[in-house]
């Protein structure tokens, strides 16, 4: 198959395919006598594998990683794992962020519905966040 139809059958564009070459996750094509790459199941499969990878959250060079253990030979379970672990951890710390982010905003917002606008008088001062403002400087 030509790239057109591997880009469209692997759910990627000819460009992406071309980038994948360039930088080593996808072979260098066969060339047909007019000087189209020729592209085969196994490099659709590959493709694929790239697109699905990236979509569970793998970068391109831990997809990469995994690509190269195959094609040595290797056993890429406990590999695929620990990168999975990893990013997991790396979600939960940044739910752990997030949640803490609102907590603050909540209070905040609580705070600011039980402020007077008119109590609001200090230039200096943020009442809803209870913060000094930077003095206004002149350039």
């Amino acid at each position: 198959m030509k790239i057109g139809e591997l880009a469209e059958f692997g759910g990627v564009t000819a460009k992406t395919v071309r980038y994948y070459e360039s930088i080593g996750l996808m072979a260098a094509p066969q060339r047909r006598a007019n000087g189209y790459r020729e592209y085969d199941e196994e490099a659709l499969d590959r493709l694929r594998f790239i697109r699905d990878a990236q979509a569970s959250g793998l970068s391109l060079a831990e997809a990469g990683e995994i690509l190269r253990m195959k094609d040595e030979g290797e056993s890429t379970c406990a590999h695929s794992r620990a990168l999975i672990d990893r990013h997991l951890a790396d979600i939960d710390a940044q739910i752990a962020s997030l949640l803490a982010a609102k907590a603050e905003l909540t209070s905040l917002a609580r705070r600011a519905d039980h402020l007077d606008p008119a109590g609001c008088t200090d230039p200096h001062r943020c009442q809803v966040l209870g913060l000094d403002l930077p003095a206004h400087s002149k350039v």
